[in-house]
């Protein structure tokens, strides 16, 4: 009789499971509008990173995001975050857009932003110059 109740207990554990995983996660993957291919920031200037809002739901436009900065070698996929220095951090990621400072990095043509709401979203390479 135990070993019954056991058995059906489990099976509902299973079951309930099974449910709770198979429930579709939203994922929030805005798309970096700005810095766009091309744009210059000079550093220590005031810049505006901008992502498409569209599809966040407002149930998800309160989750905080985070702004790297990185760069990209030629037709390398590492990105080069600069994880010890963010440019904004714990702002809503519905807000579809944050001010950030442009550091004093080594001027290059080839960096990125990245926008992480609960993935990654790297906008295309730009320049920093001094």
């Amino acid at each position: 009789m135990f070993a019954n109740k056991f058995v059906t207990l489990l099976a509902a554990l299973v079951a309930a499971a099974s449910a709770v995983s198979a429930a579709p996660l939203d994922v929030i993957n805005p798309v970096v509008m700005s810095p766009k291919a091309g744009d210059v920031w000079h550093i220590g200037t005031i810049q505006n990173v901008t992502w498409d809002t569209s599809g966040i739901s407002p149930s998800d436009a309160n989750h905080t995001g985070l702004i790297l900065l990185g760069f990209i070698e030629g037709d390398s996929t590492d990105e080069h975050l600069d994880t010890k220095h963010p440019l904004a951090v714990n702002f809503p990621i519905g807000a579809g857009s944050v001010i950030v400072e442009v550091p004093d990095v080594t001027p290059r043509d080839d960096y990125v932003v990245v926008l992480f709401g609960d993935s990654g979203n790297t906008s295309p390479k730009f320049t920093i110059t001094a």
